[in-house]
């Protein structure tokens, strides 16, 4: 027997993003936004899908990666994103910095970029990115929809909360 009192499950959100996209930092208006209106009944997941334009996506993506196996993963992505400027410059001297100023266990992460750890579940997000369509970042999968924010964000939020339902 169902409660009808629960409401209903969410479908998931798969952000797909890029931590040197300058449009995915806008993005995360969006990604909060709809946090603060869904709350814990909404599944926000992060997958990774660097561009080769931008040199230390590949290494923010696996650093990421680092920062949520030590329970401080959408805490790091939204301090990466909020420096996309610095980390072209910097490169993974910022990874590293960013993981220290967040309380993480920096020399862990340096160690994960080194080692590589992280790049399986990098590269597997790319690779299913590229078999379903995604082509730049931001886009949103919902409800198995995908919904491209690379050109245009206008309207976006709209079309996810209308993918969710009420």
């Amino acid at each position: 027997m169902s409660d009808s009192s629960l409401p209903s499950p969410l479908p998931r959100v798969e952000y797909w993003c890029e931590l040197q996209c300058p449009d995915c930092a806008t993005a995360l208006d969006d990604v909060r936004a709809l946090r603060a209106a869904y709350g814990d009944r909404l599944e926000i997941v992060l997958r990774h899908f660097p561009l080769e334009k931008h040199k230390h996506a590949l290494a923010a993506a696996q650093a990421a990666e680092e920062a949520f196996a030590q329970g401080q993963g959408w805490p790091y992505v939204e301090a990466v994103l909020a420096r996309t400027g610095e980390l072209g410059r910097r490169g993974e001297a910022l990874l590293v910095d960013v993981a220290r100023e967040l309380g993480l266990d920096a020399e862990e992460l340096d160690t994960a970029l080194i080692d590589g750890r992280h790049m399986l579940a990098v590269d597997a997000d790319h690779a299913e990115g590229q078999a379903i369509g995604v082509t730049g970042t931001p886009t949103y999968v919902v409800a198995g929809k995908r919904l491209d924010g690379g050109k245009s964000q206008d309207g976006l939020r709209e079309q996810i909360i209308g993918l969710l339902g009420p």
